[in-house]
């Protein structure tokens, strides 16, 4: 199983602005999101990219994935059916082929010398099946993600074979069906963003939403269908997902690129003066009181 086509979402109306924000990657270059995750995608060996938006914003979606525009195809989302919905938009793209797939309001920073999004294709194609990252989540974020059970695939220690997966559990329902061995007590494993995908996920989808015309379809159910169906693993992720959606995201995000780049030293030392002035004014504001 080759997979040489990358799916990125960025649709959703109230989000479809933040993949096309400016930061300044390690290396100092000005870049959108969107420019980050396309280059990352082409890092983990995809040779086509589909970028699923907002009708009406292709023109401003290339412009942001310059100089990689020609080789990305813009599909739009007609309806706002859910995430699963967008995900199935690029099925003609990618026909009966397994794909990557990141979502566009997401930075992914890695700890490591190769990027999470080429380590889950790498393994996909290792294992011929679907897999998710996924990263240990207190219980109190479970209402954020995507959450998984399963069991550990010996020898590895962060390799798991899915057998359950709900949208946004409770914590009561995660303690009653999600516990996996091993795990900390009160932590689970969530989705980190990144999925490889087999075309039965495209069918799935398509069955459900021939189904439910009316009603939007998550991605999350599919994959719980996926894993009753075929092998479906998920394995831990040490990088980090930065949520641009999030209060002070975009800030968070940039401050992530740029302490695990090149000018870290000086970016530290500016936060230091920046705190030491705050320090200081909070003092001062003190004394003269």
């Amino acid at each position: 199983m080759l997979v040489k086509k990358a799916v990125i979402t960025a649709a959703a109306r109230s989000q479809r602005a933040l993949p096309l924000q400016t930061l300044i990657d390690g290396e100092g270059n000005r870049k959108s999101l969107l420019l980050i995750l396309i280059e990352q995608s082409l890092a983990a060996g995809a040779e086509e990219i589909a970028v699923v938006v907002w009708p009406g914003d292709e023109s401003s979606y290339a412009q942001a994935a310059f100089p990689h525009a020609s080789s990305v195809r813009f599909i739009p989302q007609a309806e706002p059916r859910g995430y699963g919905h967008a995900i199935h938009c690029a099925r003609s793209f990618t026909n009966s082929d397994p794909f990557l797939h990141m979502v566009g309001d997401h930075l992914y920073v890695s700890t490591t010398a190769k990027p999470s999004a080429q380590r889950l294709v790498e393994l996909a194609q290792k294992e011929r099946c679907s897999v998710s990252g996924v990263q240990r989540t207190r219980e109190s974020l479970l209402f954020q993600y995507g959450t998984i059970g399963g069991r550990r695939v010996p020898p590895r220690s962060d390799l798991y074979r899915v057998d359950t997966v709900i949208e946004k559990p409770t914590p009561t329902e995660a303690e009653q069906r999600l516990l996996i061995p091993g795990i900390r007590t009160g932590h689970y494993l969530c989705f980190f963003g990144i999925h490889v995908l087999t075309p039965a996920v495209m069918d799935i989808l398509g069955r459900r939403l021939a189904e439910s015309s009316d009603t939007p379809v998550t991605l999350v159910d599919a994959l719980a269908e996926l894993a009753s169906q075929e092998q479906y693993l998920a394995v831990e992720d040490q990088g980090r997902r930065y949520d641009l959606g999030a209060p002070y995201g975009l800030l968070i995000a940039q401050l992530a690129l740029a302490l695990n780049g090149r000018d870290r030293g000086e970016v530290l030392s500016q936060m230091i003066e920046l705190l030491a002035d705050r320090e200081l004014a909070g003092m001062e504001g003190g004394v003269s009181s």
